[in-house]
């Protein structure tokens, strides 16, 4: 029988892949996340198929592709045909219970659209029992603030400016807006209140199983950290962003990466540019500026690493740590003045290539703990292997594959050898982009096939883009117009046919009807499991 009685499934919101210590970064430290990992399986190349939140998240739940699920923005709906790993796990007995968000917007098809659950993108996943909300009001933890003394803004995320005095300090010092430290200590924040109602609702559990999803916003901006993680890294000491050596030469190499360095508001962090009082762009910010928000970006990760190891603290003082299933991972990315952008967004890895560290408990799992995984996996993957770990079935739906094999510590007789990633710069009320780079409104897609030795990024009305990777790891040369590379391309681009031709609709096209229903066996992990 399986030793996984209970599920706790973590995402940090904005967690890139390098700001991990096990990974080797050169500043942050995060000795629970490095120690956690060496009694998991920690898995190097991990990849989120989509970004911003809501698709990112989309894809994380459902196990399904951006051009599948078409959920492809914050705001653009999930279809209700689509099951998830909540709904799943009620199959399994499991009422799955969410301290945080999950930013899915709902069907609109079949209600009344003055439904009040319309009013905000920030939806709940189908199947998922909301027991703490953090929505963009913060209303919940506003509640615990003020009954903690806290003076409560009339603008929500005016929480996150410092006390004027804490901000002069900071200026007086000549250092950037984030070195000053929240409004609210550290045993205040969010990230502590969402732990504090997660830790309780365990208690209140005794021996019965759960399967919790708690969702940090952290290290998501506006870029602020309490003391005293606000000041737990120099500046100077921070690795400087991967760039051209200007802005211009950097937009030169393709007319979306233009967009977005010197118009788009997407290319920007809006909290830090609000707070700041101007548009802030890293092409309008100072070196001694960026590398203060690096810095307060590290510390915001070791405050809420700190908040996980309170909950790594409890499940072993609970006696459920050996009963529990903990998978720990990410949305997307987060560029970080690389290529002379904030945020998350266009086709650079830093916004899509994310941590996952899972601890399956089972004795079957042993030999993978410890182990540091190469090969690529997808945030699709990751609901298959919740309910392939569960020894539930996987719904033909799901195009991740379980990840068994390698938290066992065996390897696959084969794998996937390329990430893919999509991303919609369209949108239907506020076409920004589309206008700019003159596309009609379903011209603005963007697909990205990735593999150890080349990138290729294919745009619906567009020129495609090609890094050597091997040449130019850093991607700063796209080679997609050199005629050295036109055979590669030509490869690459079929290689992305193919994967979309094999990731299409099947679920009906599958079934034979001939004296009854009859289905085929089902063949697509052969060889992975």
């Amino acid at each position: 029988m399986s030793a996984i009685r209970n599920i706790l499934f973590v995402t940090f919101d904005q967690w890139r892949w390098d700001c991990l210590s096990a990974l080797g970064h050169p500043t942050l430290k995060t000795p629970t996340l490095d120690a956690f990992a060496a009694d998991a399986t920690l898995f190097a190349n991990h990849w989120s198929v989509a970004c911003p939140c809501g698709p990112a998240r989309a894809s994380l739940f459902t196990g399904t592709y951006p051009h599948r699920h078409r959920s492809v923005r914050n705001g653009a709906p999930l279809d209700s045909r689509f099951t998830n790993l909540a709904l799943e796990a009620r199959g399994l007995g499991y009422d799955p219970v969410l301290f945080g968000y999950t930013d899915i917007s709902p069907d609109p098809r079949g209600r009344n659209p003055r439904d009040p659950v319309f009013d905000s993108y920030e939806g709940v996943l189908p199947g998922m029992t909301r027991l703490c909300r953090l929505d963009e009001d913060f209303g919940t933890w506003f509640a615990a603030l003020k009954a903690k003394g806290y003076a409560i803004p009339d603008e929500p995320w005016d929480i996150f400016r410092p006390e004027p005095a804490a901000l002069a300090d900071a200026q007086a010092a000549g250092r950037a807006y984030c070195a000053a430290p929240a409004r609210y200590a550290a045993e205040d924040s969010n990230a502590a209140f969402l732990t504090d109602e997660l830790l309780r609702y365990l208690e209140a559990k005794g021996d019965a199983p759960w399967f919790a999803h708690i969702s940090y916003i952290s290290p998501h901006p506006p870029f602020i950290a309490p003391a005293p993680y606000h000041d737990r890294y120099d500046p100077a000491e921070c690795p400087p962003p991967v760039r051209a050596a200007t802005p211009d030469a950097e937009a030169a190499a393709h007319p979306f990466l233009d967009h977005l360095i010197r118009r788009s508001e997407s290319g920007t962090n809006a909290g830090f540019g609000a707070f700041v009082g101007r548009s802030v762009r890293p092409a309008e910010m100072t070196d001694a500026e960026l590398a203060q928000l690096r810095a307060t970006y590290y510390g915001m990760i070791n405050e809420v690493e700190d908040n996980f190891q309170r909950l790594l603290e409890r499940l072993r003082a609970l006696g459920v740590y050996d009963r529990t299933l903990i998978v720990l991972t990410s949305d997307h990315g987060e560029q970080l003045g690389d290529h002379w952008l904030l945020s998350k967004t266009g086709f650079f890895d830093e916004s899509y290539r994310v941590p996952l560290i899972v601890r399956d408990p089972r004795p079957d799992a042993e030999a993978g703990r410890g182990r540091r995984v190469a090969a690529v996996t997808e945030s699709v993957d990751v609901a298959p292997t919740l309910l392939h770990l569960l020894g539930a079935p996987i719904p033909h739906q799901m195009q991740g594959v379980p990840l068994s094999a390698w938290i066992e510590g065996r390897t696959p007789a084969r794998w996937r050898e390329a990430a893919h990633v999509e991303f919609d710069f369209g949108h239907p009320i506020e076409p920004e982009a589309a206008r700019a780079l003159g596309l009609g409104p379903d011209r603005c897609g963007m697909a990205m096939l990735r593999d150890a030795r080349t990138k290729y990024v294919h745009f619906q009305g567009l020129p495609p883009l090609l890094y050597d990777l091997e040449a130019d790891p850093t991607q700063l040369r796209n080679v997609a117009d050199d005629p050295a590379y036109r055979d590669r391309l030509a490869e690459m681009r079929g290689r992305m046919l193919t994967w979309r031709m094999e990731t299409e609709e099947r679920s009906l096209s599958r079934l034979h009807i001939d004296r009854g229903v009859q289905e085929g066996p089902d063949a697509r992990f052969e060889g992975m499991l």
